[in-house]
C-alpha cells in the first residue's frame, strides 16, 4: 500500500528546490550577473518548479483521498473477510520482554474474530541471565549440550521448536522461572500458529544470540510463525524477524494488518506485509476462499 508520508516528503523536496531557484534568481539578478537570457531560463525554471509543486499537490490530495476510501473499505468488510478463517486453530503467543496490552488486545482479537483461540502465552525476560539459565540446566543430565555462552542460539532454537510443538518439554520445564516473566496456558498441546511480538529494546551479545535461535526455531517449526508490531513501535523488528524466516506484519494495530495475520496464520504465502516499507509484499497476502462447514 502506498505511504502518503513518502509522497509528502517528494513534495516537500520540490517545494524546496523552488524555493531555491527563487532566490538564487533574485540573488543574481540583483548584482546584475546575468543577462536577459539566462535570466529567462531561470525564470522558466521557476515556473516548471511551480508547475511541479501544483500537480504533486494535486497527486497528494487524490492519494489521501483514495487510501481513505480504501481504508473505509476494509473495515466495512473485515467481518466478512475474517470470519472463520482460523476455525478451530490453536495459537501460541509470545512476547520478547513484558507484554504490551494494546498489541494483546489487537492480536486477541483478530484471534477471536477469525474464530482461533490462544493456546498459550510467554512472556520473556530480557535480557537473560546466562549464568542463571547454566545453573538451571546444569541439574538436568540432558541439557549438558545447551550449557555456556557458546550454546545460547541451539538453546533459543530448541526452546521455539518446543514452545510451537508442544509434548515434552524439558527445557521450558527447566528454565520457565528464570526466563517467563508472564504466562497463561500449558505446554502439552501442539500449537496451529505462532505469533511474536517484541516489545523490549534490541538486545545485545549472548541474549541476542538466544533470541535469534528462538525466532529460527520457531520457523522452523512447521507452522506458520509471525512477527507482528504496531505501526507506531518504539523498537522496531521487522528487519529481525525476517532474517531469522519469520512472516511480518508492520501494522497489526490496523484492520489491514489483522487481517494480514490472520491470512497468514491461515496458510497464505509466507512473506513480509502491512504499510511502512518493510513491507516488502504489500498490505495484505492474496485472498483466499476460507472452507467452511456445509459449503
Amino acid at each position: 500500500m502506498f505511504d502518503l508520508r513518502y509522497h509528502v516528503a517528494s513534495l516537500a523536496a520540490v517545494f524546496i528546490a523552488l524555493i531555491i531557484g527563487i532566490l538564487v534568481g533574485v540573488g543574481i539578478s540583483d548584482r546584475g550577473l546575468v543577462d536577459k537570457a539566462n535570466r529567462g531560463l531561470l525564470e522558466q525554471r521557476v515556473q516548471d518548479l511551480e508547475t511541479q509543486l501544483q500537480n504533486a499537490s494535486q497527486q497528494s490530495a487524490t492519494l489521501k483521498t483514495e487510501q481513505q476510501a480504501a481504508r473505509t473499505l476494509i473495515n466495512e468488510t473485515y467481518p466478512v473477510l475474517i470470519r472463520n478463517r482460523l476455525r478451530g486453530k490453536n495459537i501460541a503467543v509470545v512476547f520478547i520482554g513484558s507484554v504490551d496490552r494494546s498489541v494483546r488486545s489487537a492480536v486477541s482479537g483478530a484471534l477471536t474474530d477469525a474464530g482461533a483461540q490462544q493456546l498459550r502465552l510467554r512472556a520473556l525476560k530480557v535480557p537473560i541471565d546466562p549464568a542463571q539459565l547454566d545453573a538451571k540446566l546444569a541439574s538436568q543430565p540432558d541439557a549438558d549440550g545447551y550449557v555456556g555462552n557458546a550454546h545460547l542460539e541451539s538453546l533459543g532454537k530448541e526452546l521455539g521448536q518446543e514452545l510451537a510443538k508442544g509434548g515434552d518439554t524439558p527445557l521450558w520445564n527447566t528454565l520457565t522461572d528464570a526466563l517467563v516473566e508472564e504466562r497463561s496456558g500449558g505446554n502439552k498441546q501442539a500449537a496451529d500458529g505462532v505469533i511474536v511480538v517484541r516489545t523490549a529494546q534490541p538486545q545485545r551479545g549472548g541474549t541476542s544470540r538466544f533470541l535469534q535461535g528462538l525466532y529460527s526455531g520457531l520457523a522452523a517449526a512447521g507452522v506458520p510463525a509471525v512477527g507482528v508490531e504496531r505501526t507506531d513501535s518504539p523498537h522496531p523488528a521487522i528487519t529481525i524477524y525476517r532474517e531469522a524466516g519469520l512472516s511480518t506484519v508492520d501494522d497489526v494495530d490496523k484492520a489491514t494488518g489483522r487481517l494480514a495475520l490472520v491470512f497468514l496464520l491461515a496458510g497464505a504465502p509466507p512473506g513480509q506485509y502491512g504499510q511502512k516499507p518493510s513491507a516488502r509484499d504489500g498490505a495484505l497476502p492474496p485472498l483466499e476462499t476460507p472452507t467452511t462447514a456445509g459449503g
